[in-house]
């Protein structure tokens, strides 16, 4: 990461429009705080998983309505959304939190360990907040508060978006995406501008990061059969072996990235999961099966990783006589900061977190389906300090993992940015 040491050039007149609504800002922040850290923790310790936030929807809906706002329900199945019009006429600027757990079983010993477990996959697990949704979902009812006590004085109506489902349903019969179906439900059809957060563990509490353009990952599903000859494993030479096959395959897709990719612009991750064939030591199996995973960063990035993919597995397996079947499944494309809009959020960032904090980060091959709203109007996305000052990066459990923590102290924070963020841009809209 590097730090940013040239905020003020972006910095105009327009930035400062609404500058005087900052000191209530941040007095708001400052009395929200124990009741945000409190509102987390309870969703920490009772987490739920995509498409059943009832409990998470409902005290967000409850809060919302407590505030004036107009509130749907069962937006995208258990999605919220508040809308908090402004005493003045302005933009429509829309904020985002999601609400999802993990199926994880926490091995952190907190107070407010997660309680809750679920049937996965047909298999009973412990549900965590593994990924910081909770602490989300807290900052933005922060912002909701903050922001419905100047609502007089806003330039606009801010959008309030919690979003179910943020890590996907796979089910038999079943793939869907919170954000992709709340934009197809319209939820993004009156919208001028959407924020959105991460607390993230790498990054230290006090501090935001951002990158303009592509910022996370396209994530791709990659699914391969190849289909040979069976044959007594004692000779071999009667046999089409879609085991070797599958073996230069896999030894071929390392090229993509070494020979294909331009990695002095952005990265991509081929990665193979899995691959199943056989069932006898002296058997070659008919088929085998691979399965993995594809990173890449813009959709011209991703075509041509797709292309590649298809072309070395298809010709390797033709010129093994053997058959392949490839098929990618697109999940969330990348997302992508507006880099018009990002020009224009700097100075916020700056003025809530101080020019010090705020740091460019390199690209996150982990993906983000806030770039389905991002796909409909601009959007700028960040990253929100989750880690204790003062440890190694390296040797901080990561998301998605049992041991996943982090550090409260930077939610303040988080409830400054997005309001910032709102009041900033509608003075820039004037």
């Amino acid at each position: 990461m590097k730090k940013l040491l040239f905020p003020l050039l972006f910095l105009s007149a327009s930035s400062f429009a609404q500058s005087q609504l900052r000191p209530q800002i941040d007095q708001g922040a400052d009395a929200i705080e124990s009741k945000v850290i409190e509102w987390r923790r309870d969703f920490h310790q009772h987490p739920e998983l995509g498409n059943k936030e009832f409990r998470t929807a409902k005290i967000v809906a409850d809060h919302l309505r407590s505030l004036g706002m107009e509130v749907t329900e069962q937006v995208a199945v258990t999605g919220v959304v508040g809308v908090l019009k402004g005493g003045k006429p302005g933009p429509m600027v829309a904020l985002r939190a999601d609400m999802d757990a993990l199926p994880v079983t926490e091995r952190n010993d907190l107070p407010f360990k997660s309680v809750n477990t679920a049937t996965y996959n047909g298999q009973e697990t412990g549900v965590m907040h593994a990924c910081g949704h909770d602490s989300h979902v807290a900052i933005l009812m922060g912002v909701a508060e903050v922001l419905a006590g100047m609502k007089d004085q806003l330039e606009g109506s801010v959008k309030f978006i919690f979003q179910p489902a943020e890590e996907g349903i796979y089910e038999p019969g079943v793939t869907s995406f919170g954000a992709k179906q709340m934009v197809e439900e319209g939820v993004m059809k009156d919208v001028d501008a959407i924020f959105g957060l991460h607390i993230w563990a790498q990054l230290e509490a006090g501090k935001v990061g951002y990158r303009s353009g592509p910022f996370l990952a396209a994530v791709d599903n990659l699914d391969v059969t190849i289909t040979g000859t069976q044959a007594h494993g004692a000779s071999p030479w009667s046999s089409v072996d879609p085991i070797v096959t599958a073996s230069q395959a896999i030894m071929g897709l390392q090229t993509i990235l070494s020979r294909s990719v331009n990695i002095t612009q952005n990265p991509a991750v081929v990665t193979v999961g899995a691959i199943h064939g056989g069932i006898r030591h002296n058997i070659i199996p008919e088929k085998v099966e691979l399965i993995g995973t594809i990173r890449t960063f813009g959709d011209e990035q991703q075509a041509l990783v797709h292309r590649r993919i298809t072309e070395i597995i298809t010709n390797i397996a033709e010129s093994a006589g053997a058959k392949a079947d490839v098929n990618i499944g697109k999940l969330y494309p990348s997302t992508v900061n507006d880099p018009d809009l990002t020009s224009k959020a700097i100075p916020s960032m700056v003025a809530a977190a101080g020019e010090g904090n705020v740091v460019v980060m390199d690209p996150v091959t982990g993906a983000e389906d806030f770039s389905f709203f991002q796909r409909e109007k601009p959007g700028f996305f960040i990253m929100l300090g989750g880690m204790k000052q003062g440890l190694d990066p390296a040797k901080v459990p990561s998301h998605h993992t049992p041991d996943f923590h982090i550090e409260e102290d930077g939610f303040k924070l988080g409830v400054r940015t997005l309001s910032y963020f709102v009041v900033d841009y509608m003075g820039m809209k004037k």
